[in-house]
C-alpha cells in the first residue's frame, strides 16, 4: 500500500514537472498567436497599399525631378509644348493670372478652364484613364474648356527598358483617342509640375490657378463624375 502511494506521488510529481516545463512553450504559443493577430491587419493594410500603388507608375528618372508638390490654390506653371513640327501650344493662350492678359487676347480673348494629364505610352494606368478623359473631351466639345495630354514618352525613351515604347500619336489614334497631344520631349513640363509618377492630372481655372490634382488611377472611383463636377463649377465662375 505504501509503495502504491509512493508511486502515485511520483507520477503526480512527474506530471507537475512536465507542466512546469510546458508552461513557457504554451505561453510562447499564445504570444505568437497574439502577435500574428496583430500582424495580420498590418499585412493586409500593406497589401492594400501595394494594390493601390499598382495604379501608379514611377517615372524612370524620378530622382532627377524636383520634389515639387503642386496643390489646389497654387498658380499652374506655364509651358510651351510642341503639338506638330515647329508648332507650339501655350498655357497662356487659354488661362493667365487675374491681372494679366491672355497671350493672344485680341484674336482669342476668352479665358478657358484647362485640364492637363501627363502620360506615357508605357504607362498602363494611363491607358485606363485615357478613355475616360476622351469621354469628357467629347462631352465638353464646343465649351470653354481645353483638354491636353502631355506626352513624356520621348523624354523617357533613353531609359533602360523603355527604348521600344510606342510613339504616342499613332498608338493613341488606334485606341480612338482624339484629344490634343502635347509633346514634352525634354521633360521640362513634367519637372515644372513635379510629375514623378503617372498618370498625373491637373484641373486649372480661368485664372491659371490649380483647382484639382489627381495622382494615379483608381479602379471603382467615379472619375468622370469628379472631373465633370469641378469643370462645371469652373465654367460658371465669372471672369470679371
Amino acid at each position: 500500500m505504501t509503495h502504491r502511494i509512493s508511486m502515485m506521488k511520483l507520477i503526480h510529481l512527474l506530471l507537475l514537472m512536465a507542466l512546469v516545463i510546458m508552461m513557457p512553450i504554451i505561453a510562447q504559443d499564445e504570444d505568437t498567436a497574439a502577435i500574428q493577430d496583430e500582424v495580420k491587419p498590418v499585412v493586409q493594410e500593406e497589401k492594400a497599399a501595394v494594390e493601390d500603388e499598382s495604379e501608379v507608375v514611377v517615372v524612370p528618372d524620378a530622382d532627377s525631378i524636383p520634389d515639387l508638390i503642386l496643390r489646389p490654390g497654387d498658380i499652374a506653371p506655364s509651358w510651351a509644348l510642341m503639338y506638330a513640327p515647329a508648332k507650339f501650344e501655350f498655357l497662356k493662350n487659354w488661362t493667365v493670372e487675374r491681372s494679366a492678359r491672355l497671350r493672344k487676347f485680341k484674336s482669342q480673348p476668352n479665358r478657358h478652364v484647362v485640364v492637363v494629364s501627363f502620360f506615357a505610352t508605357w504607362c498602363k494606368p494611363c491607358m485606363k484613364e485615357l478613355p475616360l478623359l476622351q469621354n469628357l473631351y467629347q462631352k465638353y466639345d464646343g465649351q470653354r474648356v481645353k483638354w491636353f495630354l502631355v506626352d513624356i514618352t520621348e523624354a523617357t525613351r533613353t531609359s533602360p527598358g523603355f527604348e521600344d515604347s510606342p510613339v504616342a500619336g499613332p498608338f493613341l489614334a488606334k485606341k480612338g483617342i482624339t484629344m490634343p497631344i502635347l509633346n514634352d520631349n525634354r521633360g521640362v513640363a513634367k519637372e515644372r509640375y513635379g510629375a514623378k509618377t503617372l498618370p498625373r492630372l491637373f484641373v486649372i481655372d480661368k485664372f491659371q490657378t490649380i483647382r484639382l490634382t489627381k495622382k494615379g488611377f483608381h479602379e471603382g472611383e467615379d472619375f468622370e463624375g469628379e472631373i465633370s463636377a469641378i469643370v462645371d463649377e469652373l465654367l460658371l465662375e465669372p471672369v470679371e
